[in-house]
């Protein structure tokens, strides 16, 4: 027995520190994963950066995305890559611009080769769902959890002569309705990422849908756009889709309050594009690509703090794996803003970039923006900066055909059917801030033309940004919005399957 025992004793040994070995990593590895914050991503859509009382606006009402504001940092010059819908889902999920990512043009799906942060965080522990809007494609559905796609027949527009007209869901037009049963669906123990996105405030618009409307009289319209009886009724239904969303914002964050993980989770309010209105969304002016771009992060965010620092779109990939304390790998084009939470003084870029392709009409264009200047180039300046044909067959838009007509439009409300365009484009963000006076051809200021002009060719030059062999026709009239018989509903780049 003796002798038995004495060969036992190194076993028992080299069997406990086997298990050590093998259990105080695997347990490390739990704690972190269990000590890694949360990530919940809001999406609006269609939304523009200051269609909120965080950003100064006096009568839209939004008390919870104010009280996010209040409770976490509010950024003035955040940007995205892309003011189309699908392109710009794409550029914040890879972390790459839209022409990098193989799904620029409005509804091209994302490849299945492209790498998002979702899989890694998803690699590293983290339960990952979708609820909502979801316009990215089938190939990446996987990279999720769980996903929960609204009804896309709300931004699906119209349907070619012949062809079924898509379904409808009432039940859920906001496209927020799942989000915070998503919420309460998440396993416990783990970490959770969130991509939540809202249908609001896309259109078409409608009445009533809230129970007190804003007014007419209750409207700011922006210069380039008429002030005309029609464009504050569309201004008005697009504000109630504002309010709408509002409530789905302030449910989730109560939810996160209820379960007890508020201090644990970080919250980026963001939207896709500007507003769905002339000279606004689609086009690369500051009210289509300029962003809300809203995050909360208790003990990490000082509350009510403010950013002036250029911040993209691109941004949020980067931003995201690095509070996951996870490596960034090549593919992602963007940078950390993670500085910039700690210090909203801290400068992450000196230049943000954007683009725009085939959204329903045919365009090509790319801008490069300063803190203080804007640069835009118009590759296809023989075509007018029409907007969405959603937006074409607007009460607005038809107002402005007719006044139009008549002879009643100011020059920047001409803007949308000026052909040819300028192929260069500066403004001066601080005097003019709607960008209504063109500077490129004043020679006062052409040492910022160069400035921005060099920027952008490098910036092109770095991302291998081409233009396309081939240019893609219309697929709705430009002056009704109808579409044409040729319109394919389902439209897919070149080479895909």
């Amino acid at each position: 027995m003796k002798k038995l025992s004495r060969l036992c004793k190194p076993s028992v040994v080299l069997l406990f520190q086997i298990a050590l070995a093998v259990l105080v990593p695997a347990l490390a590895e739990a704690a972190a994963t269990a000590s890694r914050p949360n990530i919940i991503l809001l999406i609006a859509d269609d939304m523009a950066w200051d269609n909120c009382g965080a950003y100064g606006h006096k009568t839209v009402r939004t008390p919870n995305i104010d009280k996010l504001a209040s409770e976490g940092m509010r950024f003035t010059r955040a940007f995205l890559t892309a003011s189309s819908c699908s392109p710009s889902r794409s550029s914040m999920i890879t972390g790459r611009y839209p022409h990098s990512t193989g799904a620029q043009q409005l509804h091209w799906p994302l490849p299945p080769d492209q790498i998002t942060f979702v899989e890694l965080l998803k690699k590293a522990g983290y339960w990952t769902a979708a609820a909502g809007k979801w316009h990215l494609g089938e190939a990446v559905k996987d990279r999720f959890d769980l996903v929960i796609e609204a009804n896309p027949a709300g931004f699906r527009l119209g349907h070619a002569p012949g062809q079924p007209a898509p379904l409808t869901d009432a039940s859920g037009k906001s496209g927020a309705g799942q989000w915070v049963s998503t919420l309460q669906t998440r396993p416990k123990g783990k970490p959770f990422f969130l991509w939540l996105a809202a249908f609001d405030p896309h259109r078409d618009y409608e009445e009533g849908i809230i129970p007190n409307p804003h007014r007419p009289e209750d409207v700011v319209v922006p210069p380039y756009l008429p002030d005309v009886p029609e464009t504050r009724k569309d201004l008005a239904l697009y504000y109630d889709e504002i309010t709408r969303l509002d409530r789905y914002v302030g449910e989730v964050l109560a939810e996160l309050d209820r379960q007890g993980e508020r201090d644990n989770t970080l919250v980026l309010f963001i939207s896709d594009n500007g507003r769905p209105f002339p000279r606004a969304k689609t086009t690369l002016y500051d009210s289509g690509i300029k962003a809300p771009w809203i995050a909360r992060w208790p003990k990490h965010i000082k509350p009510g703090s403010v950013s002036n620092s250029l911040v993209s779109s691109v941004d949020i990939a980067h931003t995201f794996l690095e509070v996951a304390s996870l490596k960034v790998g090549p593919s992602f084009q963007g940078k950390s803003i993670v500085p910039i939470l700690e210090n909203p003084k801290a400068v992450i870029r000196e230049t943000v970039f954007a683009e725009h392709h085939w959204h329903d009409f045919d365009d090509h264009g790319r801008s490069a923006r300063s803190d203080r200047y804007k640069y835009i180039r118009n590759y296809y300046p023989d075509v007018p900066g029409t907007p969405p044909a959603d937006a074409v067959r607007s009460l607005t838009f038809q107002a402005m055909r007719r006044l139009r007509d008549a002879g009643k439009l100011s020059p920047p409300q001409l803007a949308c059917f000026l052909k040819p365009r300028p192929e260069e484009e500066l403004y001066d963000t601080e005097s003019d801030p709607h960008e209504l006076r063109n500077l490129a051809s004043d020679p006062r200021h052409g040492a910022v033309l160069n400035q921005l002009r060099k920027a952008l060719t490098e910036w092109q030059r770095t991302t291998n940004d081409r233009l396309p062999e081939s240019r893609t026709p219309d697929e709705f009239d430009r002056e009704t919005g109808r579409p044409l018989p040729t319109r394919s509903f389902e439209r897919r780049p070149p080479g895909s399957k």
